[in-house]
């Protein structure tokens, strides 16, 4: 009797040639990120109504804004674990009607607290989506086009948030702030309920589970591998390293590169949310209308997206080393110079939605490709966990902006704002120069 021919399933797919389907399971994973994006804007977007309607200052939002992204940090940690041990698609899809269902909740908020715990539980929701989507998709494709996957479903948080500050210049005259909460969580929901039937789980996952081996096998064969019916799989996952997941990432091997992933997202993701929360705030202040504002936020996150997708080029191309401090580089220089810059409805509007463009490019650009770098840093037994973890501890950068963004344009407006910023993403670049183990460039 034939011996049964043994498949190590990372190794296929890594070197495999990619197919349609793959494209399409990236595509299908990237969707779920632009609902991701889309919550995240909402409370940026609504807190200028919601401070006239409830006649609050900008100052009580801060508890608001900051408890979303404590719930974000903790959803990244607690679904990062859940994403390894129970299945990426599993942790994603979990997630996705977490923070649906309490999207539409925020409906019935009648005031700053009920909002501020409506926040947090959807955050639950939205910070544990991310690092799953991240090694869902990377794990759908070969090697090689693994951080441009990464980063095209990463970018999919400031498309979904541009997506969001657009639709709320007709829509929030004409169904109020409730409205947009109410369909920015019925979208997310209703995917939740339809993707089990699209999306299949990890071929890497799946192919440590014996008794899933026939998922597995018709997933690989839509993905156009010979894959026979007596194929045995080999577990890419060692015991080990999968019952004790945070402890490997403080590993020897891996200590610096984490401490230096850790605060890398710590930095862009205080920069980055500091641009989501306060932006229109701060246009708001300076005299512009609300329609103004929301413009302004959507060519903040436009920007994020052009900047991504060519992050995501650049690091496939040239590496992540030289592309990514690069471009954290740059934001510094941006932010600066947005710092020098007259923001009052009486100055030429042009320049500034340009530079808060090109701003949001950059910063945008280092945080999708963050995701990238995380993938490739860790292996799949850790993945989800290394990702999470990492995008987690960034949380604590979202959660602070609540208040620094508050503290910053109390201070000196939009001088010192935007020169937080600039301190941020400095702080970035020099930490995402000491880590080691980049991903290569292509050539």
């Amino acid at each position: 009797m034939a011996t049964p021919r043994v498949v190590d399933v990372g190794r296929l797919l890594d070197d495999g040639r990619g197919s349609g389907y793959q494209r399409w399971l990236v595509a299908l994973t990237a969707l779920t990120i632009i609902f991701d994006g889309i919550d995240n804007q909402l409370m940026g977007v609504a807190i200028p109504t919601l401070m006239r309607e409830w006649s609050v200052p900008r100052g009580a939002f801060a508890p608001v804004v900051s408890l979303g992204y404590l719930g974000m940090m903790a959803g990244g940690a607690m679904a990062g674990l859940a994403g390894d041990r129970y299945g990426r698609r599993t942790a994603l899809l979990g997630c996705l009607f977490v923070f649906g269902v309490m999207t539409m909740a925020v409906v019935a908020a009648d005031g700053v607290a009920a909002l501020g715990v409506l926040r947090f539980l959807a955050g639950l929701g939205l910070g544990g989506a991310i690092p799953n989507a991240a090694a869902l998709s990377g794990e759908y494709v070969p090697l090689r086009h693994r951080p441009l996957a990464v980063t095209v479903t990463i970018v999919c948080v400031p498309l979904g948030a541009t997506l969001a500050g657009l639709a709320a210049i007709p829509a929030l005259p004409a169904i109020g702030w409730r409205g947009l909460f109410f369909i920015g969580g019925a979208l997310p929901f209703a995917a939740a309920l339809v993707l089990p039937w699209l999306l299949p789980e990890s071929p890497r996952f799946l192919a440590r589970l014996p008794h899933r081996r026939p998922q597995l096998i018709a997933t690989l064969r839509r993905m156009r591998f010979a894959v026979a019916d007596d194929t045995t799989f080999a577990d890419p996952a060692p015991v080990a390293a999968s019952r004790a997941p945070v402890v490997a990432l403080f590993t020897p091997e891996r200590r610096g590169d984490t401490i230096a992933l850790w605060v890398s997202f710590f930095s862009c993701l205080l920069a980055v949310y500091l641009g989501f929360s306060w932006i229109p705030s701060l246009l708001s202040a300076a005299g512009f209308p609300s329609s103004m504002a929301s413009t302004g936020i959507a060519a903040f996150n436009l920007g994020g997206v052009a900047g991504a997708l060519a992050g995501g080029v650049c690091i496939t191309r040239w590496g992540s080393r030289v592309s990514m401090v690069a471009l954290a580089g740059l934001a510094v220089a941006s932010a600066a110079a947005m710092s020098l810059m007259p923001i009052a409805a009486t100055a030429p509007i042009g320049p500034l939605i340009a530079m808060l463009a090109i701003t949001g490019a950059l910063i945008n650009g280092v945080q999708t490709t963050m995701y990238a770098l995380a993938v490739h840093v860790y292996p799949a037994a850790i993945r989800a966990t290394g990702t999470g973890s990492a995008a987690s501890f960034g949380r604590i950068g979202a959660v602070i902006s609540g208040y620094v963004g508050a503290w910053a344009l109390e201070y000196r407006g939009a001088q010192s704002f935007f020169a937080t910023i600039a301190i941020a993403m400095l702080v970035c670049s020099a930490a995402l120069a000491s880590v080691r183990r980049h991903v290569p460039g292509r050539g």
